[in-house]
């Protein structure tokens, strides 16, 4: 169809409406999470009428679409019907025709109908997944969450895929254990890579030209001010319903984002938890004797357990920041051959000076074998600490600004690693109850505001944060870069095992040297 790409920007659509019809000839399956009344399934009805008008080798299809109203079904085949006129499409008048039930053969339904020249017709079937039998071409499921044993009509819509079909869910949220939410986690977590999702909220239209049309619709003058007060009474009428109905934020369920059992299944008592803490006054001491005492821990604590990492497995680490409140958790994982990360140890740090959680984290990462990312928390005085890390190892280290779009995109995969079993944790109380802290706020999981108690202070699921953190640093795609050095004669010891670096520190210097420098160019001339 891409040969009649023009023809299709010249479709009176608004920027959403049209990326949402580009997405769905993208891709098999596609999932679009809305607000109401954006004018969503009145943009598709125009690919309808396009799809059903092509002929076969330009991608032309039957259209199928079901909705959960049958005045929903009825004005979305009349608007096909409309477009299809405005684009010179010889189509049949609105009509309507029998869906014989094999399973209530005394209640044959009236559904509606278009037929079109190329031989395509575009339906409107009842919401049952019978429907779907022998039918092939083109699916859409519009306001999914809202249909009766929806799990039964995306079973009957996927046989389509196998001949070349296409299926199109479309939907405002009706709770966040509703089977449209479910399977728009799912994408999230990245068991559907081969899906399309897209998100549109109230404002998304607005800031792409809803109300512009709206005002043009009704032959009023649009203002900026006047927009925003329309916004406002909108979200105003909708009340507490504004969330899910507005924002795609599905209303929550009780409970914890994460049971116990699963947390519990996930436990090993190899992961171990080391926790160091400092007194007030210890910020006070001299620097040498600062550096002197961390450096006693990090050998004493923490070189036996880097030393006793596989050097063949590559490990990424999650930082969440704590200073004089909450901790700083350093999460360590090991990805191992078969894709499982798994925990070798947990570093806690509580009431420790900013130089001295610089020591350890430096510490820890100079040793990892295979260092392949790292994710650190980057609000407020964390800024501080995941910026010199930043410096020291280049890209490989992100600081996160942790935001709910941040947690959106990277709690679903987490959850999924859980319930799959591609994860394992220490058992420990602590954590266990940081991960039980994890709940659904506007509609994603996140660390609510209250604390939790431990032994030596409070947490603020801290170490959730960090294991979020360290699973979204593993799976991180990571530019590398790499050379072989020629020797250079100048330099006394070209011996890297005898140069006295860690080896992370030789892999950072052969990056930057194998980087172009401001002019463009690689590498050095010695004369």
């Amino acid at each position: 169809m891409s040969q009649n790409t023009e023809d299709q920007e010249k479709w009176p659509l608004l920027p959403y409406q049209r990326e949402a019809n580009e997405m769905i000839m993208r891709h098999d399956v596609t999932v679009i999470e809305k607000s109401r009344r954006i004018g969503l399934s009145w943009g598709i009805s125009w690919l309808a009428a396009y799809v059903a008008s092509c002929a076969r080798d330009a991608g032309g299809m039957d259209v199928f679409y079901m909705g959960f109203e049958k005045d929903m079904t009825r004005q979305f085949v009349s608007d096909t019907a409309d477009h299809a006129k405005i684009l010179e499409i010889p189509v049949s008048e609105l009509g309507e025709t029998l869906f014989i039930d094999p399973e209530n053969p005394d209640k044959d339904l009236k559904i509606f109908r278009l037929d079109f020249a190329s031989g395509y017709e575009v339906l409107g079937l009842p919401s049952v997944a019978r429907a779907f039998r022998s039918k092939q071409g083109l699916v859409i499921i519009d306001e999914a969450a809202f249909i009766d044993d929806l799990a039964a009509v995306l079973k009957a819509a996927f046989a389509l895929l196998i001949w070349g079909g296409r299926i199109v869910i479309v939907s405002s949220h009706n709770g966040d254990a509703n089977p449209f939410n479910e399977l728009v986690t799912e994408i999230r977590a990245g068991k559907h890579p081969d899906y399309g999702l897209m998100r549109i909220t109230f404002d998304d239209a607005l800031a792409q030209g809803l109300y512009k049309t709206i005002c043009a619709r009704q032959k009023k003058d649009w203002s900026q001010a006047a927009e925003a007060e329309w916004r406002e009474k909108i979200i105003r009428q909708y009340g507490d319903g504004a969330d899910e109905e507005l924002f795609c934020i599905p209303s929550p369920t009780t409970g914890a984002y994460l049971p116990l059992s699963l947390i519990e299944a996930r436990q090993t008592p190899e992961a171990k938890v080391i926790r160091y803490s400092c007194k007030a006054e210890f910020a006070l001491l001299p620097q040498y004797v600062r550096e002197a005492e961390v450096e006693m821990f990090c050998e004493e604590e923490l070189k036996p357990l880097l030393n006793g990492l596989d050097v063949r497995v590559p490990h990424a680490l999650g930082e969440d920041f704590g200073r004089s409140g909450d901790l700083t958790v350093l999460w360590i994982l090991a990805i191992m051959e078969s894709l499982k990360r798994t925990t070798p140890f947990v570093v806690e740090l509580r009431n420790v000076p900013f130089e001295q959680q610089r020591q350890i984290l430096f510490y820890i990462i100079d040793r990892l074998p295979r260092f392949r990312a790292a994710k650190m928390d980057a609000r407020g005085n964390g800024q501080y600490l995941a910026e010199v890390a930043v410096q020291k190892y280049g890209s490989r280290v992100e600081a996160v600004m942790l935001s709910e779009g941040w947690y959106r995109d990277n709690m679903p995969p987490l959850k999924a690693a859980f319930e799959d079993g591609t994860l394992d944790i220490p058992a420990d109380r602590d954590i266990q109850d940081d991960l039980r802290a994890l709940k659904i706020v506007r509609g994603v999981a996140r660390i609510p505001d209250a604390r939790t108690t431990d032994k030596s202070g409070k947490r603020h699921g801290d170490a959730a944060v960090a294991l979020a953190m360290a699973n979204a640093a593993s799976r991180a795609d990571v530019m590398e870069y790499g050379f072989t050095a020629v020797p250079n004669p100048l330099r006394a010891n070209t011996d890297p095992n005898v140069s006295g670096e860690w080896p992370i520190e030789r892999e950072l210097m052969m990056e930057r040297s194998g980087m172009r420098d401001a002019s463009g160019l690689r590498g050095s001339v010695r004369l």
